[in-house]
């Protein structure tokens, strides 16, 4: 494993939601089952993928990169979602906890409306060795950062 990797490192392996919720004031409420995928590759990054459904019906796809930035606590996690949207999220990592912020949001130019406008993203590993993410977004109908996604995942493997 790289050295680099160090502050990540707790995220290493297959995750499965036990529940997983989303709400946005502009759609129903929902629930699902996510499996996502942090994998060490030896360099300063993990490398990332998410497969979301409801009931046995693919629902979104998720692909990328969480790098740490060697001997700091600065992480960039690129993400590419199956519906169009290309996201970089810069923050940084405190114990069990990273905190990011969209710094860029890109989209293919026949995605639905409305568009995404900034993403937050919070995961923290809890006291019961359980992973959480909550997603917060904004978008051009609602300006503000709402909350959208809140998971809890077991860990399947390291």
């Amino acid at each position: 494993m790289h050295p680099a990797l160090q502050p990540i490192e707790f995220l290493i392996g297959t995750w499965t939601s036990e529940s997983a919720v989303g709400h946005f004031p502009t759609i129903n409420d929902f629930k699902y089952d996510e499996t996502i995928y942090f994998e060490e590759i030896g360099q300063p990054l993990l490398n990332f993928k998410s497969i979301s459904k409801i009931g046995e019906r693919p629902m979104h796809l998720e692909s990328g990169f969480l790098r740490i930035l060697p001997g700091t606590s600065k992480v960039a996690f690129m993400v590419s979602h199956n519906f169009g949207l290309c996201s970089v999220e810069e923050g940084s990592v405190e114990g069990c906890n990273i905190v990011l912020e969209s710094s860029g949001i890109q989209r293919i130019s026949f995605a639905k409306d409305p568009m995404v406008t900034k993403i937050r993203r919070t995961i923290t590993l809890l006291e019961d060795m359980k992973l959480e993410i909550k997603t917060d977004m904004a978008t051009t109908n609602t300006p503000e950062l709402t909350n959208h996604l809140i998971v809890i995942y077991k860990k399947n493997s390291s």
